[in-house]
């Protein structure tokens, strides 16, 4: 199992290295989107931990560039924009999970291992656009109840 930390902030992205390394998994970082784009096109990783706001080529460029390349691995996003609708926006991007930060390493996806199951982005994305659009139109609707209430 490989994973590729893309995240600028140094020492958060070791420290989730760190946490992967001790379960036995090889963890690579990078801590820019150029940086982590070239890795993630010649490396084969078979889940990508991914901050959206990167310096250089940001994390949603990364997340499009990755879909319309030939890797196969898993995008969890991990990024400071934790509303539902940013949430919404990093999976129809095709990321496979979404990571608000701060998050405890334990209790995430990463943590548990639920991360690295076989799951073909491309498929979701093309067929479960459906199931996407009904979450953002639920969060929109969860937002504005939120909002007259």
């Amino acid at each position: 199992m490989r994973v590729l930390v893309v995240e600028d902030d140094r020492e958060r992205a070791e420290a989730i290295a760190y946490g992967l390394r001790q379960r036995r998994i090889v963890a690579d970082v990078a801590v820019d989107g150029s940086d982590g784009l070239a890795r993630a096109l010649v490396g084969d990783y078979d889940v990508i931990v991914l901050d959206r706001d990167l310096p250089g080529t940001r994390g949603d460029q990364v997340c499009e560039r990755l879909l319309e390349s030939s890797a196969r691995a898993r995008v969890l996003m991990l990024t400071a924009a934790a509303e539902i609708e940013d949430q919404v926006d990093g999976l129809e991007l095709g990321a496979d999970d979404y990571l608000p930060k701060p998050f405890d390493f334990r209790c995430s996806s990463l943590g548990s291992g639920s991360c690295f199951g076989e799951r073909s982005r491309r498929y979701r994305r093309s067929c479960g656009r459906v199931m996407w659009y009904s979450i953002r139109l639920s969060a929109r609707r969860l937002a504005a109840a939120r909002r007259s209430s």
